[in-house]
């Protein structure tokens, strides 16, 4: 019986994808790299001190992982203050009110820093809703590693065999798969070239895992 859903925040709460973009690629010109679109999309779903650490190991740099990750962080914090037409994605309010209402428990796992997703939260008034919030930034591992997943079915109260993940990365879709949790990959709009091959279902609009729906697939 599911009794917890454990959400992944970018691309699945919040559509930050452009301005995690911006931020990045105006860190990558402060330091003078050029990063391929294929490298960058290979981000997706990993913590910024790791991408951090890929960075410096690629391209020889001698700045730190943490100088990068501070330059990004600025940039990033800029455009979410200045940023007035952030919203959630379509749908996804609703769904975390119909699973709250109807006694699930609510679980977030994010790469994303604690201070991300505490400003995310706050923003949108969120915190009600879930019962933990994880931060891969503050794990060893980083996505495609299950630690996060692990840890966070764990925060839920319930087994593994309770909980699903809503992920949109394929390197939170591989996380999920480690950790033994059922995953509904969301296929969104704003997700560029992930791989949805392993995730146990593929949905591209929230209406799909609805309580009722979900409910009766997992049960």
């Amino acid at each position: 019986m599911l009794k917890a859903v454990i959400f992944d925040m970018d691309g699945v709460i919040i559509n930050s994808e452009p301005m995690h973009n911006k931020a990045y690629h105006d860190m990558f010109n402060e330091v003078g790299i050029e990063v391929s679109t294929e490298l960058y999309e290979s981000f997706t779903g990993q913590s910024t001190i790791n991408i951090c650490k890929r960075l410096v190991d690629h391209f020889n740099l001698d700045q730190s992982p943490e100088t990068l990750v501070a330059l990004k962080r600025k940039y990033y914090k800029h455009f979410f203050y200045s940023n007035s037409d952030l919203g959630l994605i379509d749908g996804v309010l609703d769904l975390i009110k119909e699973y709250h209402s109807n006694g699930l428990s609510l679980v977030l796992a994010s790469s994303a820093a604690m201070t991300s997703i505490n400003q995310i939260f706050d923003r949108f008034d969120l915190n009600q809703y879930f019962v933990a919030k994880l931060s891969g930034g503050d794990l060893k591992q980083s996505k495609p590693h299950p630690e996060i997943f692990i840890k966070a079915a764990e925060a839920t109260g319930f087994s593994k065999k309770e909980c699903i993940v809503i992920e949109d990365s394929t390197n939170g879709i591989k996380a999920a798969n480690g950790a033994g949790v059922f995953c509904v990959g969301f296929d969104s709009f704003h997700s560029k070239n992930q791989d949805y091959s392993t995730a146990d279902m593929v949905i591209k609009n929230f209406e799909d895992i609805s309580f009722e729906k979900i409910s009766a697939l997992i049960n």
